[in-house]
């Protein structure tokens, strides 16, 4: 398994790369993708990082895992690649993007034009076992993940946090509200949606924080 980062991530990170943590994670997750079928493919694994430079980010998501099902995960939170069936959270969070922006809701539900345009799509594990929700938890990720979203927070200003469930709500303690916008609200699922995800208006929300500090605002749909 051959893995590369970014480069404009190296420096951001640079105390995480030879933390014993770090050492133990990857030879785990080699040693877990040799012997098991693991999601994403191994040259998706820093996706969110790769389609998002560093100095780029204007938005987080923060998901939870990546998808556990046959060619669903890429490495974008949320995201799937084209020809893969939307899943229901993917599905609610169009549905309350064009109820938001009047856009139309796209045919694929590839996020990759939204990493392009500076919105970092991460989630807290990167890795999963196919069929097994949440195995990879508690193997490191989450520590290196929450290093990725705390050096967003003290090297950059203005960004908008988009907080989506308990676990992401959770997950932002290490960022700084007094120089970014945290935006929360239930998650996407069909389970919680209707409990105040329809209609929290974060993405109109989040491009009225972005034109206001000078930043070129997001094109969603």
């Amino acid at each position: 398994m051959r893995v590369k980062i970014d480069e404009s991530w190296l420096e951001p990170l640079a105390d995480q790369w030879n933390a014993p943590y770090f050492a133990k994670l990857t030879a785990e997750v080699r040693s877990r993708y040799s012997t098991t079928q693991v999601y994403p493919a191994p040259s998706r694994i820093f996706a969110a990082f790769d389609n998002c430079p560093f100095h780029k980010v204007k938005v987080v998501i923060i998901g939870q895992d990546p998808y556990h099902g046959p060619g669903q995960a890429n490495g974008l939170c949320f995201s799937v690649s084209p020809g893969i069936a939307m899943p229901p959270s993917l599905l609610n969070i169009f549905k309350e993007m064009a109820a938001d922006t009047g856009g139309t809701i796209p045919p694929t539900g590839d996020l990759g034009y939204l990493a392009n345009q500076g919105v970092l799509l991460l989630n807290a594990t990167l890795t999963v076992e196919a069929h097994k929700a949440g195995s990879h938890q508690g193997l490191g990720w989450e520590t290196f993940t929450d290093a990725a979203i705390r050096a967003v927070s003290e090297k950059l200003d203005n960004v908008v946090f988009l907080l989506w469930g308990s676990y992401a709500i959770r997950k932002g303690a290490v960022i700084d509200s007094s120089r970014h916008l945290v935006l929360t609200s239930p998650h996407p699922s069909p389970l919680s949606a209707h409990r105040g995800f329809f209609g929290n208006h974060h993405f109109s929300k989040a491009n009225e924080y972005l034109v206001a500090h000078g930043k070129t605002p997001i094109k969603w749909l």
